[in-house]
């Protein structure tokens, strides 16, 4: 079966001989139609005519609308159409509008630099999965949630958390979990933390979450090591929570008290963490490092501290952000950057992780770079305590 298979495709670009040059290698790969537009406006009125469009190969520089403005009216319309963005701008600019893309919500199948040829086309178009319009939240789902409201579900037990595994990138191994709190409120189903985590923060009411979490985590983690004792479970710090010079020992009491070695337990930090407070947060940090906790520096390659931090904190574990892993399998900007991060992690002698691995091709880039271990909907989504024993913990 061709890559483009019965696809109805469009082709935005205004030089008429590549527009007509890529809608001949789209019905070579057995594009169902192929719909031509010199530029965004034009496709976007084709598009309204049109019931269903599959796939867009679209330019960047054209007149009256060009195709950053074009994608940004696509995230909006919350279009279900994949898009390959095709272009003869430098590298770094086609992965500057990829990442753009992406933040719009549209489904980005990759980037080509001009000329297009059959094979790079074919390569992206074999990724194409069918996407189904996103469903906007009920109308009765609050969009924000008070500090009283949360706290009332801390009360009555209603936070759990969901775990996503971390896996050895070189064999595949199971290496253990993130735990990500998840809200599993009575009226509205599963909440995720970007509703509750800014309103507790902002309220310095963190630590109520951050201690349930890191207690429950951990009792997972005590359950997990009667299968495997090579496992580890890492919880997210907040800086409030670093701001609290006994927060170290609180959580090394309630982590105890369950039964597990400190080993067992990774501590993510983020890079803002550690540069709000860091008098409090250097006197934490190193003493959970000294009774055996592992520490992670989260995020890393978002920040513009991340060096310093490296210098002042003793860091095991070196995680890089997601937006810099996504795509990196064909992305030359990130690539870059992992590798040098990969190379620091290294040099340092801290382990390296990526989150956020979304495909094949983002494992083999990691893989080939060294980087030790990933994370990511390419290997798993996040699940529930049950769930993440019975698929991998006792059966890896």
């Amino acid at each position: 079966m061709a890559s483009a298979d019965g696809l109805i495709t469009l082709v935005v670009e205004d030089d008429d001989l590549q527009r007509l040059a890529l809608a001949r290698l789209l019905l070579v790969l057995g594009a169902r139609k192929v719909l031509e537009a010199e530029n965004g406006s034009k496709a976007l009125a084709l598009m309204r005519e049109v019931p269903k469009v599959d796939l867009i190969v679209c330019d960047l520089d054209m007149p009256e609308m060009d195709g950053m403005e074009f994608m940004r009216h696509l995230g909006q319309a919350r279009s279900t159409a994949s898009v390959i963005i095709n272009s003869s701008m430098e590298q770094a600019l086609i992965g500057s509008v990829g990442k753009m893309a992406q933040v719009y919500g549209v489904n980005l199948l990759g980037l080509i630099e001009k000329p297009t040829t059959l094979a790079k086309l074919d390569e992206l178009i074999l990724r194409y999965e069918p996407h189904l319009a996103p469903l906007a939240p009920p109308a009765s789902t609050p969009r924000l949630f008070s500090l009283e409201q949360i706290l009332h579900g801390l009360l009555k037990n209603q936070f759990q958390p969901f775990f996503q595994p971390k896996v050895a990138l070189a064999s595949g191994r199971l290496l253990g979990a993130e735990s990500l709190a998840r809200w599993d409120h009575p009226a509205y189903g599963l909440i995720y933390p970007k509703v509750f985590i800014n309103v507790l923060e902002r309220h310095e009411s963190i630590d109520d979450l951050t201690l349930l979490m890191l207690e429950k985590a951990a009792q997972a983690c005590r359950d997990w090591l009667k299968h495997r004792d090579d496992l580890t479970v890492s919880v997210n710090l907040s800086l409030v929570s670093l701001s609290d010079t006994t927060v170290a020992d609180k959580i090394t009491q309630i982590v105890r008290s369950t039964g597990i070695e400190p080993r067992h337990m990774m501590l993510e930090i983020t890079e803002t963490a550690v540069m709000a407070e860091v008098g409090p947060a250097l006197e934490n940090l190193t003493r959970l490092r000294m009774r055996g906790f592992g520490l992670s520096i989260d995020d890393f390659g978002t920040g513009f501290s991340s060096l310093q931090q490296l210098g002042r904190v003793p860091f095991t574990e070196l995680k890089i952000d997601q937006s810099l892993v996504a795509g990196c399998g064909t992305t030359p900007s990130s690539r870059a950057i992992i590798e040098s991060s990969v190379a620091l992690a290294r040099s340092l002698n801290l382990k390296s992780i990526a989150e956020g691995v979304e495909t094949q091709a983002d494992w083999d880039f990691l893989q080939a770079a060294g980087c030790d271990a990933g994370q990511g909907y390419f290997i798993a989504n996040p699940m529930d305590a049950d769930f993440f024993m019975d698929c991998w913990v006792t059966k890896t």
